[in-house]
């Protein structure tokens, strides 16, 4: 590729939308990464999802453009990480495996006092909790968990019912979903391709960018009519009536991505009904519509409003 197509390429993207996946040293805040980010790359507004303190190090994804109506999505993903726990005593490595495995399922948390949310307690699930290796009070942990899980309140939690205490010594975030940290980019890296960018090749920094599809298409996707994805361009739900396919299972309450026929990104929602349930509702939204990403002055208005509410909703879905 030429250094012309190449800087297209990038300027493209960048416009339509990518994602940066930086492995986060410890010390800057997961807010002082992404400007920085931001200023390299030149762009006005950046954002990150999965917010990391500034003791930890690992993967923070940072958005740019549409990319910014992503970061929900992103926080969806399981995060997987490296923990250094020290506990205040000796404890046998057995004893320890076994209340490892009481903690791993769905477990209660209640933010720490420091958090920026509200302090409720919420259900998370720890998919996986292991050993790696104990040195005396030293353990070294493997855990994979739902976003928005408290690690440091983990291995509180994980020291008092081994009856001793315990705390978090250090932390790295090593996966995010489908993601891992050989996935992701150091800020010197970053730098110089940006500093390759200035000086006439962009073809480094286009390497770095991911686009959006890597992300919405990790979700299930509905294909819709024509006329259905009319509708959500303009800012309507869908109804059952719209739907040409659902290419992969999903249940109630998940992520759903609302694409056209030739595979567009139209719209992500949240599903009203799992994919065994559309089909036999007659009447009312089955997806509801969170975020537009089409311009929709692109899309006739196949469409009327109503004032009421079923027969509008009818309507808008039957594309």
């Amino acid at each position: 590729m030429s250094d012309t197509a190449a800087g297209d390429s990038a300027d493209v993207r960048l416009r339509e939308g990518a994602f940066l996946l930086i492995d986060k040293p410890r010390g800057p805040s997961s807010h002082q990464v992404t400007a920085w980010a931001r200023d390299l790359l030149g762009v006005a507004v950046a954002g990150h999802a999965g917010t990391l303190d500034p003791n930890v190090s690992g993967l923070l994804w940072v958005g740019v453009g549409p990319a910014l109506k992503l970061l929900p999505l992103v926080l969806e993903f399981p995060k997987r990480y490296i923990a250094s726990v020290v506990l205040h005593g000796p404890v046998p490595a057995r004893e320890v495996e076994r209340v490892l495995a009481e903690f791993t399922g769905p477990i209660y948390q209640t933010p720490p006092v420091r958090s920026a949310v509200k302090r409720e307690r919420r259900v998370r699930t720890i998919h996986r909790l292991e050993l790696v290796e104990a040195d005396g009070p030293r353990l070294l942990l493997d855990l994979t968990a739902d976003s928005g899980t408290y690690v440091r309140t983990l291995a509180v939690d994980v020291g008092e019912a081994l009856g001793l205490g315990g705390h978090m010594e250090e932390l790295r975030r090593v996966g995010n979903g489908p993601f891992r940290e050989q996935d992701a980019v150091a800020l010197p890296v970053l730098a110089d391709a940006a500093a390759a960018r200035a000086a006439g090749d962009p073809a480094p920094l286009l390497a770095l960018l991911h686009p959006i599809e890597e992300v919405w298409r990790e979700f299930p996707t509905i294909v819709v009519k024509d006329g259905a994805a009319s509708a959500l361009a303009h800012g309507a739900g869908l109804a059952s009536g719209g739907i040409l396919a659902l290419p992969k299972p999903f249940s109630r309450g998940a992520r759903v991505t609302l694409v056209t026929r030739s595979g567009e990104l139209i719209a992500t929602g949240v599903a009203l009904r799992g994919s065994d349930e559309v089909g036999h509702v007659k009447h009312g939204w089955v997806v509801d519509e969170t975020r537009v990403f089409v311009d929709p002055g692109r899309f006739p208005a196949l469409w009327h409003r109503s004032t009421r509410p079923k027969d509008a909703s009818t309507r808008a879905a039957d594309g």
